[in-house]
């Protein structure tokens, strides 16, 4: 998880000190420790830096347990903070989140660094399967994903969205398990891709997602309802084993969900069945007027 201060200086340069001074390996391991007596599981991993003018962005990363961890990376960013304040006095703290975090907000650099778990989940669909489950064909599936999720998203300047409805399936899991709804948007960043294999008869379909935000402790997750769903899922709570690995697992089982729901939606535009189903399933094609209220 990442969270990045933003302060300010009365000259551009007495800012770049600081951003020499935080990029120098050798003055990591110090503020490791500081930001690592904020928690039992937080481990500070890097600190990225961006100047722009006399004011400086410090995006820090820490790996968070099981925790998705934005309250913990914020605590450890106050006691680096504090401790920098002992050497740049003249430090103007102008907020502990800048942005360039960024949370709950489309931005590259989520898009391009990653931010909560990376991952990426990929399936080989035999031709038998697309033609009669999904009833249409491995070449049509190709050009569609390459004309609407890479092509028509270019076209719309999309950031993250290479996707036909990712954010479907992350909010909707998001709110069964008790995360932060509001984080779908960049929880929701995915590029889809598909291509024929084994001579062209399968079909490969990928979907590479570099920021979930998930967590199986904290928050929502404590929500009796969200809690059992968790338990269904099979990561519940803390990793006794290896801290992290349950948060982990949640966000392989949400990008393993969005692929499915991807392949599902790809198919019906494929087959031109999507208008056609939601008019069959509809809930306006029902007569409510005898329904009781």
């Amino acid at each position: 998880m990442t969270r990045a201060p933003a302060v300010r200086f009365a000259t551009a340069r007495r800012a770049a000190e600081l951003k020499f001074f935080l990029e120098d390996p050798d003055n990591f391991e110090m503020l490791a420790v500081v930001f690592n007596r904020s928690s039992r599981f937080a481990r500070l991993q890097g600190i990225q830096c961006s100047l722009a003018g006399k004011n400086l962005y410090m995006r820090f990363s820490s790996s968070t347990g099981d925790a998705m961890g934005m309250n913990m990376v914020s605590k450890g960013v106050q006691n680096v903070l504090d401790y920098l304040q002992n050497d740049f006095p003249d430090m103007d703290v102008i907020s502990i989140s800048g942005n360039f975090c960024s949370d709950k907000k489309p931005a590259a650099v989520n898009w391009i660094e990653g931010r909560g778990k990376s991952v990426v989940c990929e399936a080989t669909i035999k031709e038998e399967v697309v033609k009669k489950v999904l009833k249409t064909t491995v070449p049509a599936l190709v050009e569609l994903n390459m004309l609407k999720n890479l092509a028509g998203s270019a076209v719309a300047g999309a950031m993250g969205g290479f996707n036909a409805h990712a954010s479907n399936i992350v909010t909707a899991i998001f709110i069964a398990t008790g995360q932060d709804p509001a984080q779908n948007v960049e929880s929701s960043h995915c590029i889809t891709m598909m291509e024929a294999v084994n001579d062209g008869k399968d079909l490969h379909i990928s979907v590479t997602m570099p920021s979930i935000e998930v967590g199986t402790v904290g928050g929502g997750t404590q929500l009796a309802s969200q809690a059992a769903c968790l338990d269904l899922l099979g990561v519940k709570g803390a990793s006794k084993e290896s801290p992290g690995a349950n948060a982990r697992l949640l966000a392989s089982i949400v990008a393993g969900a969005v692929l499915a729901g991807e392949l599902s939606l790809m198919s019906a535009l494929a087959a031109g069945q999507l208008v056609k189903s939601h008019m069959k399933y509809n809930r306006s094609s029902k007569d409510i007027s005898k329904s009781a209220f």
